[in-house]
C-alpha cells in the first residue's frame, strides 16, 4: 500500500466559534471590560493572577459545554485516505473530542495546568485553578497557555511538520498573528492550500495554487474534505 499523502490542516478561533466557544479577543480587544494584556499576559499575570486565573476559568467551564462541530468532525474523516496533521492556534481540545488523531497545539491547552517555576511540570486540569493549587515543591501552577511575549515552544515542530505538507488547509484564522502566520510560507514551492474562512484575509495572487473558499468552518470544511476524498492531491 502506497504512503498516504501528507495534509497539514491549520485552524484557529473561526474552527471553534461555532461550537459557542466565545473568541477573547472581541472587535474591541476587551473582556468583561480588562484589556487582553491584562489577563494573557506574564505581566498581567504578576499584577493580577486572580484575574488571570477567574479569565482561564471562565474559559475552562465554558469548554465543558460544548462539542465539536461538523468541521471537526470533518477532518477526521479526512484521515481516512490521508495522513492529516492539525497544527491549532486554539487552546481547546474539540479537535481530540472529535477524534483526530494528530494534533499540535501552538498556544497551549486550557485543560492543562503547569508550574510556574518548572515549565516541563505540566498536569491534566478541568476544575478550576484558584491560588494555592501547588506543584509537588510547593510552586504556584498557572494556566498552560503561551501568552503574549512569550516563546511559542511547539512552534519549531509545526514547522517541522509543515515543510512536509502535500497539501496544507488553513481554517478560521486572520493569518494576522505570529508567529503562527509564518507557517504558510513553510510549505514547499507550489503545494496546494486551501483557505476557508467567510472573511478571508489573505491575497489569491500572493501564492501559487491557493484556493479561497469564502465560508464558515461547518459550511466550507465538510464540502473540502468530500472533495479531497474524491480525488487524489
Amino acid at each position: 500500500m502506497a504512503n498516504k499523502k501528507k495534509v497539514v490542516v491549520l485552524t484557529g478561533a473561526g474552527m471553534s466559534a461555532e461550537s459557542g466557544l466565545k473568541t477573547f479577543r472581541d472587535s474591541n480587544g476587551l473582556w468583561e471590560g480588562h484589556d487582553v494584556m491584562q489577563v494573557a499576559s506574564p505581566q498581567g499575570f504578576a499584577r493580577d493572577p486572580e484575574l488571570v486565573l477567574e479569565f482561564y476559568n471562565q474559559r475552562r467551564r465554558q469548554l465543558l459545554e460544548v462539542l465539536p462541530n461538523d468541521g471537526h468532525k470533518a477532518l477526521v474523516r479526512l484521515e481516512e485516505h490521508y495522513d492529516v496533521s492539525i497544527v491549532t492556534q486554539n487552546i481547546d481540545n474539540l479537535h481530540e473530542q472529535a477524534g483526530s488523531s494528530h494534533v499540535v497545539h501552538l498556544h497551549g491547552e486550557l485543560f492543562k495546568v503547569r508550574s510556574t517555576v518548572n515549565e516541563s511540570h505540566i498536569l491534566d486540569w478541568k476544575k478550576d485553578l484558584v491560588l494555592g493549587d501547588l506543584d509537588e515543591n510547593g510552586h504556584q501552577l498557572r494556566p498552560h497557555i503561551v501568552w503574549f511575549g512569550e516563546m511559542v515552544p511547539m512552534l519549531e515542530t509545526a514547522a517541522y511538520i509543515t515543510q512536509k505538507a502535500d497539501a496544507l488547509i488553513i481554517i478560521g484564522t486572520s493569518m494576522q498573528v505570529y508567529p503562527a502566520a509564518s507557517l504558510i510560507h513553510y510549505v514547499a514551492s507550489g503545494t496546494p492550500i486551501y483557505f476557508v474562512d467567510p472573511k478571508p484575509s489573505i491575497n489569491p495572487s500572493d501564492f501559487r495554487n491557493l484556493t479561497v473558499i469564502s465560508s464558515t468552518a461547518v459550511e466550507g470544511v465538510p464540502n473540502l474534505v468530500s472533495e479531497l476524498l474524491g480525488k487524489a492531491l
